[in-house]
Formats: C-alpha cells, structure tokens, sequence
C-alpha cells in the first residue's frame, strides 16, 4: 500500500504545499489526480472561502457554506464535496500516477467524502497523498491499519517519496 500523509502546522499550510506539489509534478508530466485546497480571504471579517481545484486542470468547486459573521459551525458544503469526488472518481479511470487528497477530513472519518476513491486508488495501486489534520489523525491511522507514511509538509519530500513509490 503507498499512501502517506503530511500536516503542517500553520492554518492552509498543508493546502499550499499540496498545490505546489501537484502543479510540480503536472508540469513533469505525471498523471495527477485528486484535489487541492486554494483559501481566498473576504472582505468584513468573515473567514475565508474554500475552494478545491480539480487535478490536474479543473475545475475549481467552491467547497464552503456562508453561513454568516457569527456562525461557528462546520462551514463545508457536503453536496459541494461530493461533487468534487465524483470528477475526481471519473478522472481516475483514465489512471493516474498519483492521488492528491486535500484533506483526510471529518467526512473521511466518517466513510464519506474522499474515502472510498482512497481505497479504490490504492487497490489500482496508485500513490496517494493525503493532508491531515490532529482531530482526524485517529480514524486515518484507522483507516491505513498504520501503515501510511508521515511524511513533512515540503514539496521536496513529498516529491522523493512519490519517485520511490513509482519505483517500487
């Protein structure tokens, strides 16, 4: 199984590391599948807008909810999401080199959102690589059964392990 997982410690570090990694190995010519984050601020407070770009050309999915200023709850539109994996799901069946996930997220955690085309990937025997956050880390390492690589939020080393992964 190659799948390995990276978390930065800045709030969309690991969105822009992703990013620069896909758009690396795109421009090499590698077969790149999955999505990438891309943050935009608002104007008047209100947190950020999420979008996820499609791998490897688009289209880019507004992935979050205005739910208003004051709103604290979970801001991921679930209908967005899905629609994400669905292009994903059909891009996979050209093949791909590579998965790109964003984000192993609560969705994820769950057995929705990206999980499934995780699985299906690595039974295809494509590389993955996964964004991963602390609150989800438990039902990832669930997930994997362990076996997925950590691996630190640089584009250079997320890079190495890809060529490994592509060499075994």
């Amino acid at each position: 199984m190659q799948i390995a997982y990276t978390m930065a410690e800045g709030r969309g570090d690991t969105d822009l590391v992703l990013a620069e990694l896909a758009d690396k190995l795109i421009a090499a010519g590698w077969r790149t599948s999955g999505v990438v984050q891309i943050n935009s601020d608002r104007d008047c407070g209100h947190r950020c807008d999420m979008d996820v770009r499609v791998l490897p050309d688009g289209p880019v999915v507004r992935i979050s909810q205005d739910l208003g200023r004051e709103a604290r709850g979970c801001r991921l539109d679930p209908e967005a999401l899905e629609q994400s994996v669905s292009l994903v799901r059909e891009r996979l069946k050209a093949g791909a080199d590579v998965l790109i996930v964003n984000k192993f997220g609560k969705h994820e955690a769950d057995g929705r959102g990206f999980r499934e085309t995780i699985g299906e990937a690595l039974a295809e025997g494509i590389a993955v690589i996964v964004g991963l956050n602390a609150i989800n880390a438990a039902a990832f390492a669930d997930f994997t059964d362990g076996l997925a690589v950590r691996l630190p939020s640089e584009v250079g080393a997320l890079h190495d392990w890809l060529m490994q992964a592509r060499a075994a």
